[in-house]
């Protein structure tokens, strides 16, 4: 039996970011995911400026070797209308992708990494947690994503939750492909849904094109997400032989989220605690975030459960990545709230203001 600090079930943003910081501070740390990296993360791939600096990261450095698209506008409008395009001074955020991101902090992070090899069993031990049989850890921490295991095993019902479903394609255009598309990087396009419980996406970065759909209401993802793909075509964002080979994920939207984040011995990070930012569906800061608080309540109880400050932890989660539970409910029937928000869609001050930098570019943590 392998022994450990803390076990990591999961090895995204949210992970390795809670190992970079503990084992920066000494302690053993293992972590684990079922897949071997570097591999493909069904994601619009989002980053926001403050990621960099919350990782002590240089974005000038990680775009020497990676895809890292600046993005200084959007182009917004409905998926069945017309688009205005709002332009920023400077980056308003980053692209990356996620295969190259996600293998870039799991190298770094200095943790004893074992790939290929997810969560099969779980079981408390002598006030310790035995995973596999194999690994044996005092402190464990789930960041396997929506259908996470440990999050599973502290109570989530992930079939009963109102979780945001969303397809996604990401694919690398040749040069003819490439010089023919019509999407412009630094200006990514996002399509509302006509009733307004969701949103797609156009966003080039490099030869790269990501493209995708989500929404709450789970009937609609998959003719709406083919929607989109037909009119990315006929307006030449995808060029018309290329197959889009969309993949499916689901997280939840913190504010929809009733998932316990936290138990002796045990907290969850990421979208394995449901912290996704209710407005924009963003998640990489979210996860980014939440392991490193993860890692600052292990480290102050000097890695002894015991000590573990578990109630202080899901208020910080409260606290800056917004309430736990607590989704809109608008005063107005749809029938009167959506047209209203159809038409200010095509006011350029109210999608400048409300719709990008309220929803968008707000910074999550910022509370």
């Amino acid at each position: 039996m392998e022994r450990c600090n803390v076990l990591i079930a999961g090895a995204g943003p949210a992970g390795t970011s809670c190992a970079w910081k503990l084992h920066r501070a000494g302690l053993d740390v293992v972590v684990l995911d079922q897949a071997v990296f570097p591999r493909e993360k069904s994601c619009a791939g989002w980053v926001a400026p403050e990621v960099f600096d919350d990782l002590a990261l240089e974005a000038s450095d990680y775009a020497q070797h990676h895809v890292l698209q600046r993005v200084t506008g959007f182009r917004t409008g409905l998926l069945d209308g017309k688009q205005i395009e709002t332009s920023y001074a400077a980056t308003v955020s980053y692209g990356v992708l996620r295969r190259e991101f996600d293998a870039f902090l799991l190298k770094r992070c200095g943790a004893r990494v074992y790939q290929g090899s997810g969560v099969e069993s779980l079981a408390s031990e002598g006030g310790r947690w035995v995973v596999n049989g194999q690994w044996e850890a005092r402190i464990l921490v789930g960041a396997g994503g929506h259908f996470c295991p440990v999050a599973q095993h502290l109570g989530a019902r992930t079939g009963a939750e109102e979780a945001v479903v969303a397809r996604c394609a990401e694919f690398e255009m040749d040069l003819a492909e490439a010089a023919d598309c019509r999407a412009v990087g630094e200006t990514p396009e996002l399509f509302f849904c006509p009733d307004l419980h969701g949103y797609g996406w156009c966003f080039r970065k490099d030869n790269w094109l990501n493209v995708g759909l989500g929404t709450l209401v789970k009937d609609q993802v998959i003719p709406l997400s083919e929607l989109l793909a037909h009119r990315l075509r006929e307006t030449g964002r995808i060029g018309p032989r290329r197959e889009v080979a969309f993949q499916g994920h689901a997280y939840l939207q913190r504010t929809h989220s009733r998932r316990k984040a936290a138990s002796e011995g045990v907290l969850l990070v990421g979208d394995s605690a449901g912290l996704a930012h209710s407005a924009s569906g963003e998640g990489i800061r979210p996860a980014v975030l939440s392991g490193l608080a993860a890692a600052e309540t292990i480290l102050d109880a000097g890695a002894d459960p015991a000590r573990m400050r578990y109630a202080q932890y899901e208020a910080w989660l409260d606290r800056h990545l917004g309430r736990q539970g607590e989704a809109h409910e608008s005063r107005l029937p749809d029938w009167i709230e959506q047209p209203v928000a159809r038409l200010l869609l095509h006011w350029p001050p109210y999608v400048r203001k409300a719709v990008l930098e309220e929803r968008f570019l707000h910074p999550v943590g910022s509370r």
